[in-house]
């Protein structure tokens, strides 16, 4: 159960996201709809409270949660005192609400299968400079008043993965200007198995943020000054992750130039959207990354290596027709595969239709349809990228091809209600066929596609390779090193523990290291030579209360060393085992 600090943390992340969207969007034409004006509120300033951090970074201000605090709700506390009077609340329950609480139905339920497999353990990965840190920034805010990592990490991962359906919900809404289809999408987006597991990395917060930056511009139409809104979130997107960043503006390339085309005009104000967003983006980050770390070592440490046009991922491999097809349980955890046949059936369905009306699909009102197109053979190419030699991490696409799955499938389940729709008027069955037609539609989603998505992130998720795994006697997979770092948890919260290997692990459970000092890195090189005196006299002298060593010291340093060196510390009789595991050992300083 979430203790104070939790949902006092979780009451701080809306504030600073709803307070900066309010900001962005108060001198904009928004949407009638309230939930459709707030909830999108959200998601814009989700988009650029990142790109804010690097800011404040940039000019040296500290990155503090009471920073963004005052000034998400500065000018909304201001607005509401001097509008007081004026402002009337006002909620009509009309058919585009009705559709919008059935979204967030399927929010909450998509949330509850990330959360609920969301407190298994895993290993840790760490990224820093020239990485762009924006998602590691808004951890570390919201963990300044939570106290816990690893609920921050997971919870708010799992959050902002499930915002994804309400994004996509207004996205396809003002895309194609039909709710149903934007429900439909939102449906099938939460339950293909390809978009997104609960795993923590950048790309759970990027990909989401999609959607926001395409629904800014799609109200350019509506109103010019939307533009701004649009090239703040494209420079946020394109800092957050250097894979689905450069993906983002793939996306972005390609809604331009289809649209350009289509329209016959150039789109003055998307295209400064999109170019003023790339040159901020660069000043505030890429920029300043180039000049310290040139360009071969800042492609480098981004994972670009053989060259930008071929950029592999650690899971790419060649696909079958049936990895498409058919979603399975067992599956990548970081990115899984798979889209399940009824949804498959479902997109094709969607490209009989619109190729058969070819000589309609330029009309204006079915424009929306060829951007679609466009984004589905890129996404279709771009999982496939093993097969050829232009690629950009293939495996790590699946969750990019699932965005027009789901817009294109969407389409198909509407067509097939307004057939059914026509069958009802003949027979006079009002509403019968379609209830009984969507009911087939989510059962044989779920089951297809929806439950293996379930099983997958509901499973308890293996602890990862740099941890010693055995099976116990009844032949169940346990860690007894990850066991005894879990203990750690026991101790109270910034409790000085030292560990020769694994830092991330240290910090993850809320305890003190000084991972970044010159004098932890002095020592790991030089204690397997160190008498147990001295081991400890540089353990008290720095403040450290406890140690830990196991099997990833003995990878380290060998076995016989790890040894000698535990040996040589408890030898002196100012060490004291408090924890201990077929693997690992915790040592209390005396």
């Amino acid at each position: 159960m979430p203790s104070y600090a939790n949902i006092f943390t979780i009451i701080l992340f809306f504030s600073y996201i709803y307070g900066l969207g309010f900001i962005i969007t108060s001198f904009l034409k928004n949407s009638e709809n309230f939930l459709e004006r707030n909830l999108m509120r959200m998601g814009i300033g989700l988009a650029i409270l990142p790109f804010l951090g690097i800011i404040l970074s940039y000019f040296r201000i500290p990155l503090d949660w009471r920073m963004f605090l005052f000034i998400g709700i500065l000018y909304p506390l201001f607005y509401l005192i001097k509008n007081i009077k004026r402002i009337k609340l006002s909620f009509n329950i009309t058919k585009y609400s009705i559709v919008i609480g059935i979204m967030l139905l399927i929010f909450l339920f998509n949330f509850y299968i990330y959360y609920t497999g969301a407190f298994d353990t895993a290993s840790h990965i760490q990224y820093i400079h020239p990485y762009p840190p924006a998602y590691d920034m808004l951890l570390g805010i919201l963990y300044q008043t939570s106290g816990s990592m690893i609920w921050t990490l997971k919870f708010f991962n799992a959050l902002i993965i499930s915002l994804s359906v309400i994004f996509l919900f207004f996205f396809v809404r003002q895309f194609t200007g039909n709710k149903n289809k934007a429900l439909y999408a939102s449906f099938i987006l939460a339950m293909v198995p390809a978009y997104m597991s609960h795993f923590i990395w950048a790309i759970a917060l990027t990909v989401p943020l999609y959607f926001v930056g395409f629904y800014c511009l799609e109200r350019i139409s509506e109103d010019k000054k939307w533009f701004v809104v649009s090239f703040l979130v494209t420079a946020s997107v394109l800092t957050i992750s250097p894979s689905h960043s450069t993906y983002y503006g793939l996306f972005l390339g390609l809604y331009f130039l289809t649209k350009t085309i289509l329209q016959k005009k150039f789109l003055l104000y998307e295209f400064l959207s999109g170019l003023i967003g790339v040159i901020l983006s660069f000043v505030f980050w890429w920029s300043v990354m180039l000049r310290r770390y040139g360009l071969s070592d800042m492609l480098s440490s981004i994972g670009v290596d053989q060259g930008v046009l071929t950029v592999g991922g650690t899971g790419d491999r060649i696909y079958t027709l049936g990895d498409f097809l058919f979603a399975k349980s067992q599956n990548l955890i970081n990115s899984p595969v798979g889209i399940g046949l009824v949804v498959s059936l479902l997109t094709i369905i969607s490209l009989v239709i619109i190729f058969s009306k070819y000589k309609k699909i330029l009309n204006k009102e079915n424009q929306w349809q060829v951007i679609v197109l466009v984004w589905f053979f890129f996404t279709l190419y771009a999982v496939n990228g093993a097969r050829f030699p232009i690629k950009l991490s293939s495996f790590r696409a699946w969750p990019l091809f699932a965005i027009p799955v789901s817009i294109l499938s969407a389409e198909a389940v509407n067509f097939m209600m307004l057939i059914t729709k026509s069958i009802e008027q003949q027979f006079k069955a009002d509403k019968i066929l379609r209830a009984c037609l969507i009911i087939l539609i989510i059962l044989g989603v779920w089951l297809t596609s929806g439950k293996q998505k379930f099983e997958l992130n509901t499973a308890n998720w293996p602890a990862g390779q740099a941890w010693v795994i055995m099976r116990d006697q009844n032949g169940n997979i346990r860690s007894p090193e990850l066991e005894t770092y879990l203990w750690l948890q026991t101790l109270p919260s910034q409790t000085r523990v030292f560990s020769f290997s694994n830092d991330g692990a240290v910090i993850a459970l809320d305890k003190d290291i000084c991972a970044w000092c010159a004098e932890t890195s002095e020592i790991r090189q030089t204690v397997i030579n160190k008498t147990g005196e001295e081991v400890h006299g540089w353990l008290n002298s720095n403040s450290y209360e406890y140690v830990i060593l196991g099997q990833q010291e003995v990878s380290q340093y060998g076995a016989n060393e790890t040894n000698a060196l535990l040996q040589r510390m408890i030898s002196t009789q100012r060490f004291q085992p408090v924890k201990q595991s077929e693997a690992a050992l915790v040592l209390k300083v005396v």
